[in-house]
């Protein structure tokens, strides 16, 4: 208690001196929580962005052909069909959920009155799972649909808004350019509000009232039970599997591409980690900065002391005394001045960061057991920049002491 009292009246009597020293330390650590938060937020906002894709998923997409093959000329155009659909279902097993896409952007839907210009996505059943897409009224696309051609539609919440306003649109009709689709079912989508002004119709329906043929512009399929190696080495497959098909060459750069959000998700990650590993090292360099701050106030304390040290050692003070006082000195205002910034950079992440919301930025926050650690750093951190006073307070000979003036 008397350590405390004497650290106190220290303090008090060097107030400026002591908030300098006490703001460099809790200016790092403020900008540390500001920094990791602000990494945190860029990462839930980039893992946001495939939320919405099954983990495991492989896209294939057709283009031109990019070299000669055997006999015929480069820039052949490569068109997936329902065959292809058809032929990777019976041949695959290691496939569990797969649909075929045939796209139309900016398409007009029409509910009475209302109107307005959405993507219409022709699906099988399987996108669902594919898209994580969550059914809140109604159902998706089913089997029956495709093999009885139904007019039917699955619509986004934000189509529901926009169209419907407060009408339920269970079982109404809405026009897609002219053609009359009644509406089974709603969803919402855990991706960007984009993914829900997206209108589902069943595949087949669309490639013949749209003039579709069988022509599909994008398959989708999920492998859940391999990892990235395995997925990779199928991916080559299936690009072979196709160059068989549609006569190319398994070595054209640009006939197919084949891709997965995993892969992508993962080189994020990695770039992601880069980034953090940056902030922690701009971070803990400025609190190496504001502990060093402390280190040479605590010399100069030790310093301005000398004869009261010297006067305590005569009378008998030991010096593990000394060494403790200055120590814990330093580990006060360390470990204070610290602890303030770490809950200001957390208040300012709670009040402000949570009503942030971008597609690739999200909810900035700082994991509680980095908080906790880097009290503790603090604590360690602040006896580290006492110790070097300390110890040279420790050597002060009382009849040297006593003789400064």
């Amino acid at each position: 208690m008397d350590m405390l009292f004497e650290i106190g009246s220290t303090i008090k009597k060097n107030k400026l001196r002591t908030f300098l020293t006490g703001f460099s330390v809790a200016w790092g650590i403020f900008m540390l929580v500001i920094l990791l938060g602000a990494g945190r937020g860029l990462r839930n906002g980039i893992s946001s962005m495939f939320i919405d894709d099954a983990t495991n998923m492989i896209w294939v997409r057709s283009d031109i052909t990019g070299i000669p093959f055997k006999g015929m000329k480069a820039g052949r155009r490569i068109q997936m069909t329902n065959e292809d659909y058809t032929h990777l279902r019976a041949s695959y097993p290691e496939i569990k959920e797969m649909t075929g896409r045939f796209i139309m952007w900016g398409t007009q839907v029409v509910y009475g009155t209302e109107f307005g210009s959405y993507t219409v996505r022709s699906v099988h059943p399987g996108h669902q799972v594919l898209e994580n897409t969550n059914i809140t009224q109604g159902r998706y696309i089913n089997e029956t649909d495709l093999k009885e051609s139904r007019k039917v539609a699955v619509i986004g919440r934000l189509v529901s808004q926009d169209l419907f306003k407060e009408e339920n649109p269970m079982g109404k009709y809405i026009k897609v350019n002219g053609i009359s689709f009644k509406v089974v079912g709603v969803f919402r989508d855990e991706g960007s509000e984009n993914e829900e002004r997206v209108v589902y119709l069943p595949i087949h329906t669309a490639q013949k009232v749209f003039n579709g043929g069988n022509n599909i512009r994008q398959l989708s399929l999920n492998v859940p039970s391999m990892d990235l190696e395995e997925i990779m080495a199928f991916r080559e497959v299936l690009k072979r599997d196709f160059a068989q098909r549609h006569q190319f060459s398994p070595d054209d750069p640009r006939a197919i591409f084949t891709g997965t959000p995993r892969q992508e998700l993962e080189k994020i990650y990695g770039v992601l980690g880069a980034i953090e590993i940056f902030i922690w090292i701009i971070g803990i360099g400025t609190i190496i900065a504001g502990i060093v701050g402390v280190s040479n106030i605590m010399m100069i304390v030790v310093k301005e002391r000398t004869r009261e040290i010297g006067i305590r050692k005569a009378l008998g003070a030991t010096p593990y005394n000394i060494v403790s006082q200055i120590i814990s000195e330093a580990v006060i205002i360390t470990g204070f001045s610290g602890y303030i910034g770490l809950l200001l950079g957390v208040f300012l992440l709670e009040s402000i960061g949570s009503n942030i919301e971008s597609e690739m930025f999200r909810k900035p926050e700082v994991d509680i057991s980095i908080a906790l650690a880097t009290t503790v750093v603090l604590v360690v951190a602040g006896g580290l920049a006492g110790l070097v006073p300390a110890s040279k307070a420790a050597r002060v000979r009382p009849i040297e002491a006593l003789k400064e003036e």
